[in-house]
């Protein structure tokens, strides 16, 4: 994998983004910011999840003004998302947010650009310029026939400037679109430009196997690619979704875990367990975990330990028999309708464990 690339750092609220801080995972609530007590408990859902930073939508003064309100209950940093109105963006600077992503585009003219960033510096928050390919500028699309990664980047360029001459420099950059190709080559093509952090991102990705499948592609090259400082998947789910699938791109490539890393067999003709439903009960059960552990859900009795010789511990089972083995070898049997339970004593256990003196 490339170096990551060398990036200015800001920090949101007590997160820093940027200058080789760990790549942070982002998601953005679902529920209407106004209601309070709904946003807080997704918050705290997501924060149990490991969220770093988390959007919330402000489309109207009440969701600015609920900001307040839902900061006094939350940990983590709250960047308030503004279209169209700078009037909502200076509303929720002042209502507390931890930082704004807004267009420059949609927001108006240089005086209510300038509102948003003289509210922004006063408050010492960041901003977010988001390049969305399906709101390009009519001039870029006309002179780059079209949405292209160079019309993209050209916006983002265009919109940093304006910042700049006003002395703002707190600042990171997203340039989305809904395909692969397009995200990708328009993040590398200002990555060679700016040493901004970069917040990465495939929008309107889809459901969960399109939406996957997209961001692990998309965000998964760059991140190889060592460009990016702070991610979010998109995905038409549950916004705890999209935060245990950017911990799982980031661990794929080794760059950064939080809690157990689950492995099982994709199952044959041997598996007599009921294979895809003792893996969720696991992942369910250790959504919140933090151990750094290794953990195997295998089918077969006989292959599976063997199979998964990797993991730190493990189960299988079948025929009425259930094992529990560490790194290959089995140390225990049982019957096999206690496989979960007895595999999430052993976890349990580990995370009770000392930490090991150097």
């Amino acid at each position: 994998m490339t170096q990551r690339r060398t990036t200015r750092q800001i920090r949101v609220g007590g997160v820093p983004v940027g200058g080789g801080a760990p790549i942070s995972v982002q998601s953005m609530t679902n529920t209407p910011t106004q209601d309070v007590a709904a946003t807080v408990a997704q918050i705290r859902r997501l924060e149990a999840a490991g969220c770093d930073i988390v959007r919330v939508a402000v489309p109207d003064a009440a969701a600015a003004q609920a900001i307040a309100a839902i900061k006094a209950q939350v940990r983590v940093p709250v960047i308030a998302d503004v279209h169209f109105d700078y009037r909502l963006a200076v509303g929720a600077a002042r209502s507390g947010a931890d930082g704004l992503r807004i267009n420059p585009g949609n927001i108006g003219g240089a005086n209510r650009v300038k509102a948003v960033v003289d509210c922004a510096r006063d408050h010492g928050i960041p901003i977010r310029i988001g390049v969305n390919s399906g709101s390009l500028e009519k001039d870029l699309l006309k002179k780059y026939n079209g949405v292209t990664p160079e019309g993209m980047v050209a916006s983002a360029l265009r919109h940093i400037e304006r910042l700049r001459a006003l002395d703002f420099h707190d600042i990171k950059v997203s340039l989305k679109a809904s395909d692969v190709r397009r995200t990708v080559a328009a993040y590398r093509r200002l990555s060679a430009l700016t040493d901004l952090p970069l917040h990465l991102g495939v929008t309107e990705a889809g459901t969960l196997f399109s939406g996957l499948v997209k961001s692990a592609l998309g965000i998964g090259m760059l991140l190889a690619e060592g460009i990016g400082d702070t991610l979010r998947v998109s995905l038409t789910r549950d916004p705890v979704e999209e935060v245990r699938a950017g911990y799982e791109i980031l661990a794929a490539l080794d760059i950064r875990r939080r809690g157990p890393e689950i492995i099982a067999c994709p199952t044959c003709g041997r598996t007599r367990i009921d294979l895809f439903g003792i893996v969720e009960q696991v992942e369910k059960a250790l959504a919140t975990s933090v151990a750094p552990i290794k953990i195997a859900v295998m089918g077969c009795i006989v292959n599976g330990p063997g199979e998964a010789r990797e993991a730190d511990i493990g189960i299988a089972g079948g025929d009425g028999v259930g094992a529990l083995f560490r790194k290959g070898k089995v140390v225990r049997t049982f019957p096999e309708d206690q496989l979960v339970a007895v595999l999430l004593q052993e976890v349990a256990k580990f995370e009770k464990k000392p930490p090991v003196e150097a």
